[in-house]
């Protein structure tokens, strides 16, 4: 097994604090709202949100998924950091044990805030995981999160 770490940053408009709120406090209702073409659904198979609870993510038709599970490792709203894994699905493409996701919100010099994500993929076996897939799901998350943040912009009481 191999572990592949990958790292980036997104900037955004929208202080840490509400974009922290909207993507993850709030996000398993938001996000589906917001873009409903990528994401049909989200329930709560075990807890509702603390360290430990497992969530299903049901895709919606523009996604080459259909669902994903994902674990809730930690949750520390203070320091607005939010790690998860996903644990089945077909994002996993049988090649990959897990994925992991380390999040943190900053803010920016600009008033709005920083999004530093790290991500490792725990294949099996020999697979490799390549540089293209990464893009790809990095470009697929960025559009969620300009999307989330667009519509802050245009809802500024949420």
């Amino acid at each position: 097994m191999g572990v592949f770490t990958f790292e980036y940053e997104v900037v955004t408009a929208i202080p840490p604090a509400k974009m922290f709120k909207a993507c993850i406090l709030d996000g398993d209702k938001l996000i589906p709202k917001i873009v409903p073409k990528a994401f049909k659904s989200v329930e709560y198979i075990q807890g509702n949100g603390e360290p430990g609870s497992i969530k299903k993510i049901t895709f919606g038709e523009g996604s080459q998924f259909n669902y994903m599970k994902e674990k809730v490792e930690a949750i520390d709203k203070g320091n607005m950091v939010y790690s998860y894994s996903v644990i089945e699905g077909d994002e996993l493409m049988n090649k990959l044990e897990k994925i992991t996701y380390d999040i943190k919100l900053e803010p920016s010099p600009s008033g709005g805030s920083i999004c530093k994500t790290t991500s490792k993929y725990y294949s099996i076996g020999e697979f490799e995981i390549k540089e293209e897939a990464i893009k790809a799901g990095k470009e697929k998350t960025l559009g969620v999160f300009k999307a989330v943040e667009a519509y802050l912009l245009k809802n500024p009481a949420v």
